[in-house]
């Protein structure tokens, strides 16, 4: 495998991880957004799951977007565009099948993941959410400006695979899972819902994987997100 990162806008401090898979066949692509509350992108949720999907033969990519002092709503969009514009151009040499390339975020990165994957000129073909913020509640804590993502949900956003828990006080099911569902159906987008009775907020692949990188934080249970994913992707986006 071949680990590089390429910067994006240096003035800000974005830039995009590459694990890329040796391989002469192309693979599908994950675009990964971690969360951290833009106060930093979480490992949990960035490398290990990277690596998480090579293991499932996905190129594989980690969107670093600004945070700390450079923390800005629009300019994390920015560096998610150009992510996705960079594998575009360079889907060729990165072995990337561009027709089975998505996205997949976790908290505040899955706010992102939702936006992006709702614009016209989204390149995702499919969009994975963790326990996302939904609406602008979290705006004061993180000390940014964002949106309602449920507003932007479409007839052309892409087929969308949601989990959290019930037990999640940050992202509350009615308040965030729950509305972004219920807009995906009025829009007749496919979409699946995994809210789960167990686990909590910001435990990335609940196993031990990450466990090991976040306060020993891991739940059995819940970690089958990842397996109904896979299941998921295959069924409705017709991923091998």
């Amino acid at each position: 495998m071949d680990i590089r990162n390429i910067g994006l806008d240096q003035s800000k401090e974005s830039s995009l991880d590459i694990y890329q898979s040796k391989t002469d066949e192309k693979l599908p692509g994950i675009v990964i957004i971690g969360g951290g509350s833009y106060k930093q992108l979480k490992e949990r949720d960035t490398e290990r799951v990277a690596l998480t999907f090579a293991t499932q033969a996905f190129q594989a990519f980690v969107v670093k977007y600004p945070v700390l002092e450079k923390k800005n709503y629009q300019d994390a969009k920015a560096s998610i565009e150009q992510s996705f514009d960079y594998i575009i151009k360079h889907a060729d040499e990165l072995n990337v099948d561009t027709d089975k390339l998505g996205i997949i975020g976790f908290s505040a990165g899955g706010q992102l993941a939702a936006d992006y994957s709702n614009e016209k000129h989204s390149h995702a073909k499919f969009a994975m959410l963790g326990y996302p913020v939904i609406k602008p509640t979290l705006d004061k804590k993180m000390g940014i400006k964002s949106l309602d993502v449920s507003k932007t949900v479409s007839s052309i956003t892409p087929p969308t695979f949601i989990w959290g828990s019930i037990n999640d006080e940050l992202t509350p099911f009615l308040d965030h899972v729950h509305v972004y569902a219920e807009a995906l159906a009025k829009n007749n987008v496919p979409f699946e819902v995994h809210e789960f009775g167990t686990g909590n907020h910001g435990i990335a692949l609940a196993n031990k994987w990450t466990a090991i990188v976040n306060r020993d934080r891991a739940d059995k249970h819940m970690a089958r997100w990842f397996e109904l994913g896979m299941e998921w992707l295959q069924e409705v986006v017709g991923i091998k």
